[in-house]
């Protein structure tokens, strides 16, 4: 556990991808800027950021104009940069999205064209027999082909962000978990177990527990963190020939959640999943895990059994897939018929910090929300890990747009010592 010492003029909260990018680029943005970043976890990446799938999503579903348009496209690209630059393993292996059945060509059609205005760069239509020379075990009567699309360990990605923050003057504090956070005067107090921090700016980048912080901040949200559990089988790795790129259904708009793919990661497994089932706890992650606070808020929010409501039959065969090796085997089937129940060993399991509104409508598109002195990012779900560096561009455009941090440093005579020292 170590200690954050001195007032800052930035805090943030969160070493997972978001709240190191930002801290790095507020960096860049402002070298002489002062700052923490505090992690209740012993080390960076423990969630969201080292528990996905590891694809480096190129842009190609998103609403054009929205911010997952936008910074997904340029965030892919400035990541892949990021990963040359610092010796991070990486590959565009491309991605396929298969209509497995003619009442989807219209929906593929759309997604090509939204790739397109996304500003994605040489897709391609395949036909049956392209499929099948591109992908020989995947069946569908037609395909997209996506060449940007690729993959990286972001755990990795993290761990060299951490060192670049730490070697650029910053503080990071683990096992910190955040206890309190109050307003006095023109600062912030931050009470965690490791002590207590002064900063002129509030960064929430707490992922699962977003809305708690913002919550605790005096501004709690008109959204909830519903958590999603997604479970993954790896292939046995006699098997991981079953698919050459990263191999996608196209979506259902209908329902938000994508459905069972296949992946490969950079060191070589091919991962089949995920399903999308409510998690009994926000941050563990056995199949059996319940944490009773979790639980509560969950099944205690109307927005969740409204979510329910609008689709109940998907809600059911995702719930019936999580526990059924053989139910998500048939699903996975749809895109290769020659995979065996057999093939699928089990795999990790990550958790989706999901925004909610109240009428179970699930945000979207990236939600950062504005407070005093306070930046708060409630909603960075897929392909947030992926635009974390173009996220973190613009969060520091706010921040240093209302912060001035290009000036030294204003220490209030209130803060002079060490906030340990007074707490």
């Amino acid at each position: 556990m170590t200690a954050v010492g001195g007032p800052v003029d930035v805090v943030v909260i969160g070493a997972g991808i978001s709240g190191l990018a930002a801290a790095y680029k507020l960096q860049r943005a402002a070298p002489a800027l002062r700052l923490a970043v505090i992690e209740q976890e012993a080390g960076p990446a423990q969630h969201q950021s080292g528990r996905n799938s590891g694809v480096l999503h190129a842009g190609l579903a998103y609403v054009p104009g929205s911010l997952k348009a936008r910074l997904a496209v340029d965030g892919i690209r400035q990541m892949a940069e990021f990963c040359h630059e610092h010796d991070v393993p990486h590959r565009a292996c491309g991605k396929v999205v298969v209509a497995t059945r003619p009442a989807e060509l219209p929906a593929l059609h759309t997604l090509m064209e939204r790739g397109r205005q996304n500003g994605l760069r040489d897709l391609r239509w395949l036909d049956q027999a392209e499929l099948r020379e591109l992908e020989p075990n995947v069946a569908g009567v037609a395909a997209l082909h996506v060449p940007e699309e690729g993959i990286v360990d972001f755990r990795v990605v993290c761990r060299r962000l951490a060192d670049l923050v730490t070697t650029n003057g910053g503080q990071i504090c683990y096992g910190a978990p955040v206890r309190r956070l109050r307003r006095e005067g023109h600062w912030w107090k931050v009470d965690t177990d490791a002590g207590a921090c002064a900063a002129r700016f509030l960064l929430n980048c707490a992922g699962l527990q977003a809305d708690r912080i913002a919550a605790l901040a005096g501004q709690p949200p008109h959204v909830r963190i519903v958590p999603f559990r997604g479970s993954y089988y790896t292939l046995r790795p006699e098997r991981s020939g079953l698919v050459r790129h990263l191999v996608y259904p196209v979506p259902d708009p209908a329902f938000p959640f994508l459905g069972v793919h296949f992946t490969r990661d950079v060191h070589g497994e091919v991962h089949v999943g995920p399903n999308a089932s409510l998690a009994f706890a926000r941050q563990r992650y056995t199949t059996r895990a319940v944490d009773l606070k979790d639980t509560a808020a969950a099944l205690g929010y109307r927005g969740f059994w409204q979510f329910c409501a609008r689709h109940p039959g998907r809600c059911v065969d995702e719930l019936v897939q999580s526990l059924s090796r053989a139910r998500f085997a048939r699903a996975a089937r749809r895109l290769v018929p020659d995979l065996r129940t057999d093939d699928l060993l089990p795999g990790r399991a990550g958790i989706r910090a999901q925004a909610m509104r109240p009428n179970g409508e699930l945000v979207m598109d990236f939600l950062l929300a504005d407070g005093p002195d306070a930046v708060h990012l409630l909603n960075v779900p897929s392909p947030g890990a992926t635009a974390a560096l173009a996220v973190a561009d613009e969060v520091a455009r706010r921040i240093i747009g209302r912060l001035g941090v290009l000036c030294p440093l204003r220490v209030s005579p209130a803060w002079s010592a060490a906030p340990e020292a007074r707490s």
